[in-house]
């Protein structure tokens, strides 16, 4: 689930390793890892989903942006169709048995 929030994010805008952190918590991903999402991004980055480049920085060390390319275009779209499939297979049971949203 990691692996398409983050090439969601970054399908949105190129970041780096905070940037990405910050963003997925701001979309209600509170409980997400620091460790997790910068070992994510440099997986996806030897995974060759991801192109990377570092930006100057003027209040500290240079800071490495990670941006999607068609590879990742293409894990997304992928991981996206079976996280719909599932959800909406778990939406179909859950409503079975009474739980709803």
């Amino acid at each position: 689930m990691l692996d398409l929030a983050v090439l969601s994010v970054v399908a949105e805008e190129d970041g780096y390793g905070y940037d990405v952190v910050r963003r997925l918590r701001a979309a209600g991903l509170d409980e997400v890892g620091d460790a997790s999402v910068y070992g994510t991004l440099r997986r996806l980055y030897q995974a060759g989903a991801l192109t990377s480049y570092v930006v100057p920085s003027d209040e500290g060390p240079h800071r490495k942006y990670y941006g999607i390319n068609p590879v990742g275009r293409d894990m997304l779209r992928t991981q996206g169709k079976t996280w719909r499939s599932f959800a909406a297979t778990m939406d179909e049971l859950l409503t079975k048995v009474g739980v709803s949203a």
